[in-house]
């Protein structure tokens, strides 16, 4: 298991951080994932077996959010 802090640009309420923390944990391979608005970032972890943290990047700007 891999862990990886991403930060998360765009958020600005408790939805955004419901609707990224749904996205994270839908794709194959995430454990866990914890995203605060407070801090503006979202903490994963994985299994980089299954998903590389450029996926998850990904699936954060797909989600209509800034990622890096």
């Amino acid at each position: 298991m891999e862990s990886s802090i991403i930060k998360v640009g765009g958020m600005s309420c408790q939805g955004c951080v419901k609707n990224i923390t749904g996205v994270l944990s839908a794709l194959p391979g995430v454990a866990s994932a914890e995203v605060s608005l407070e801090a503006g970032e979202a903490r994963v972890a994985f299994d980089p077996q299954a998903v590389t943290r450029s996926a998850l990047v990904a699936a954060i700007e797909d989600a209509g959010f800034d990622a890096e």
